[in-house]
This record gives structure tokens, sequence and C-alpha cells, in this order.
């Protein structure tokens, strides 16, 4: 066969066999690429700058940042707690975007600053743990729907603005001279409080009133103008995992970050899988003996379990057995009760008696039947013949005694 013939029928891949078989895993690949490039673009400008007045994205503020700028108020964006203390001021309102991102010193620095000047703060959803710092005896309630809501309250703020999209997480608080705006089921979703020093802490239970996409409904652009163009200053802080100051906290464990509903949960799960487990061995019930579908002759069965020992070199194992098995049946055959068949005490006496007198030794019978094991698989069958040699010679006196036959 020549060199030419050799190589078209060669069995090692080729490039076009290669580009057969993977072209399509290529052209697959090529599909995902395109479609994840393609719905990036797509998506490019949806959720940037969550309540950033600097974007003019659906859920972005950069509308309400510009009605603020055409009623005189200029704003000022930061991202660190430092910079947020400091642009606190008389004449100033802080917007906090999402107070749940703070530590408790974060908080506490925060609430420092604010609480010293006749200003405002803001803040957007807060949680149990701003509360404690920014509203003592104020509680959350479990959220309701944005809707339309209508203001219910006195506040001025609120009069003038009319209906708008307020809802989310619901407060309740003790406090006299708080002002209740928006209930939904005897909770406020717009809860002013003021303060000693002459300023106030506003709480909304929901961002969308300063949301681009929904600044033009109802009263929405007049609340979120009232609310947060008091002074002439905003201070619009969005906070940043980032921050270094959000580090200086206490460090927490990994356990510390699971909520505590989920210890709970936890706790549950193992609850019902003990059940579970207990039900499962109650329905399985105990074992019950079956019957074999084919019957194995004995004789199979010893050759198998010989097999096994020989296969595994269980030389002790087998003697074991072959010993075990003469001496049950020995026992009767000498008088022996069956629960002192292994006994030497008591077996070895009783045979010795029964053997003739030119037998072998009790101290040869003590190291048949209860001697080592073999050392191979020579002296393991040179054993077994002498058991059943010994065997032989307790039952041939009882085969042919001359008592039984007169006549012979």
């Amino acid at each position: 066969m020549s060199a030419t013939t050799a190589g078209t029928t060669s069995l090692a891949p080729t490039t076009r066999r290669l580009w057969t078989r993977s072209r399509g895993l290529l052209a697959g690949l090529l599909v995902l690429l395109l479609g994840g490039v393609g719905l990036a673009l797509l998506r490019s400008g949806d959720q940037h700058g969550r309540l950033d007045p600097r974007s003019v994205d659906r859920y972005g503020s950069g509308a309400v940042a510009a009605l603020l700028a055409d009623h005189g108020v200029d704003t000022r964006v930061v991202t660190t707690t430092e910079e947020a203390a400091a642009a606190a001021g008389p004449d100033t309102t802080v917007l906090v975007t999402d107070p749940n991102l703070l530590t408790r010193r974060q908080l506490g620095t925060l609430h420092q600053a604010a609480g010293r000047t006749a200003g405002r703060t803001v803040l957007l959803t807060p949680g149990p743990a701003a509360l404690d710092v920014f509203a003592p005896g104020t509680q959350a309630r479990t959220p309701t729907d944005v809707k339309p809501m209508s203001p219910d309250c006195a506040l001025p703020a609120a009069q003038a603005a009319g209906d708008a999209e307020l809802g989310g997480l619901r407060y309740s608080t003790s406090a006299r001279t708080a002002d209740r705006c928006y209930p939904s089921d005897g909770a406020a979703t717009l809860l002013r409080l003021p303060s000693t020093a002459g300023g106030d802490t506003v709480l909304l239970g929901a961002p969308d009133i300063f949301y681009n996409r929904n600044l033009a409904e109802r009263g929405n652009a007049s609340l979120a103008l009232q609310l947060l163009g008091p002074h002439k200053h905003l201070v619009w802080y969005l906070p940043s995992v980032s921050d270094p100051s959000s580090t200086q906290d206490d460090r927490r464990g990994f356990f510390d970050l699971i909520p505590s509903g989920w210890s709970w949960a936890l706790l549950q799960l193992l609850v019902a899988a003990a059940l579970a487990g207990f039900w499962r061995a109650r329905r399985l019930g105990p074992l019950v003996p079956e019957r074999l579908p084919v019957t194995v002759p004995a004789a199979e069965t010893t050759e198998g379990h010989a097999r096994l020992y020989q296969r595994a070199g269980a030389r002790d194992r087998a003697a074991d057995v072959l010993r075990a098995a003469t001496r049950a049946r020995l026992a009767p055959l000498t008088g022996v009760s069956p629960t002192h068949a292994h006994t030497p005490d008591i077996l070895l006496p009783a045979v010795s008696a029964r053997l003739p007198s030119d037998a072998e030794p009790g101290a040869t019978l003590h190291s048949l039947l209860f001697g080592p094991p073999p050392a191979d698989d020579k002296a393991l069958v040179t054993l077994a013949d002498q058991l059943d040699h010994l065997e032989r010679s307790i039952l041939s006196p009882e085969r042919h005694d001359p008592r039984e036959h007169p006549d012979s």
C-alpha cells in the first residue's frame, strides 16, 4: 500500500472532520454570545443609577434634581458617611436613599451630625436598625402595595400635594407630635417626626415618588419637591458598600449576616426531616424473612463458601468452621450436651473414652479439635482428613457393635 493510500484511509481526525463535528457547537456558542451582547446593549440603561440624581433612566432621579434646581435648590451627591455628616447643616436637607446599607456606627455618626442642626433628614424605607437610631419608639410594619393614596393628615406638604403614589413599609409611633400621612390599615407610609433642635426626620415607606417614570403622576412631583426642597441645600447620600467607614464597625461573622427568620426555618426543616425519617421507618416496618425463589442445595452452598475462603486465603476461618462442625457432631455421639460441645475439658474426655485403644493420645486430640490454624493449604487438607477419620472412629463401634448382631 502506498503512502498516499495510507493517508486517505487513516483513522486520524482531519481538519474537515474536526470542522464537521464542531461546527454545531461553535454555532451555538456564537448565538449565545451575540444574544448576550445584544441583551446587554438593550438593557444597558435599565437600573442604571437607581435613585441617582444624575441619572435619566426610568429608576433614576434626574428629573427631581432638575425640578429642585429650578426652585433654587442645589443638589450635592455624596457616597460616604463622612461627606454626608460634614455637609449636614441648619439650612440643609439630607436624603439617605438606602439607610439599611449603613452600619450602626455609620447611622450614629450621621444622626449625631444631623441632630445638632435645624435641617431635615429624609430616610427611604428605613428598617429596624435605622429606626432605633433616628426614630426611637417607631416600628416598621408589614409592607403594602404602592398605589395612589390620600394624605389624611395635617402636614402642609402632603395637603398641597394631594394624592400621591405611596406604600411600601408602614410605620407606627408613640410620638404625639408626629405627622402620620398616607395611612394604610392604621399605619403611616409617610411619617414626619419633629426634633428638639428645630429640624425634623421624614420616613418614607417607598421611594417611587422620586423615580423619573413616576414623577409626573398625580401629586408625586409636588410631594417630592416639598419634602426635599424646604432648604437651599440638598445632600443626596447614596450609601455604598465600598465606603471605608463601613469597615470600621465591628466585624460580624457569617452567621450574624443570616436573618433570624432563617434560623427558625432551618429548625423547622430539621424537625420535618426527623418526622419524615420516623414515618418512613414506621412505614417500612421490621425485616421480614422471605422464601428464596430457588432452593439451593447444601452441597453447593458449602462449595461456594469454600471457594470464597480459598480466594481470600482464610485458612484460619475454614479450619474453625471444620472443627466447630466436627465438635457439634461428636457431642451427641459421646453423650455431651450441645451447650458443652466446644468446651475442651468436657468434650475431650468423652471423645477419648469412645475411641479405640490404639487411637491417638489426648494431646493429639486436643490439637486436632482445638489447635492452631493450619500454616498452608496442604495442612488444611490434612486437618480435614484427620477430622473425618476421627468422626469415623467414633461412629465405627456403633455401626459394628457385636452385641447388635449376635449371629455374626
